[in-house]
Parts: structure tokens; C-alpha cells; sequence
């Protein structure tokens, strides 16, 4: 029990050295991800629709 305690006491004084972003920051981070990650599906998702066509055709 005691090596828990330990560990617990040791996590939160890391926690308490790390810099943390502003609310500003983590916002515009959370847009830049979730607009990157539109991208990548409108990309796979016409990747996937040219896959699609030439699969049907070569199918029928």
C-alpha cells in the first residue's frame, strides 16, 4: 500500500511541472485536428468512390 501511495504523491508532483495550454490554445488545437481530420475523410472518401467505380467495372 505504501508503494501506491508513493506513486500517486510522485504522479502529482509531475502533474504539477507540466505546462499546461490555455483554454485559447487547446481550442484552436481542436480545431486544427478536427478540420484535419475532415480532410483526410473527404479524401479517403473519394479515394474510396474511384476505388468503388473501377472495382464495379471490372466486376460487371
Amino acid at each position: 500500500m505504501n508503494k501506491v501511495i508513493s506513486f500517486v504523491k510522485e504522479a502529482y508532483e509531475e502533474l504539477r511541472k507540466v505546462s499546461w495550454p490555455s483554454r485559447k490554445q487547446t481550442t484552436n488545437y481542436t480545431i486544427v485536428v478536427i478540420i484535419a481530420s475532415l480532410i483526410v475523410a473527404a479524401f479517403l472518401g473519394v479515394l474510396d468512390m474511384i476505388f468503388s467505380s473501377v472495382i464495379e467495372r471490372f466486376i460487371f
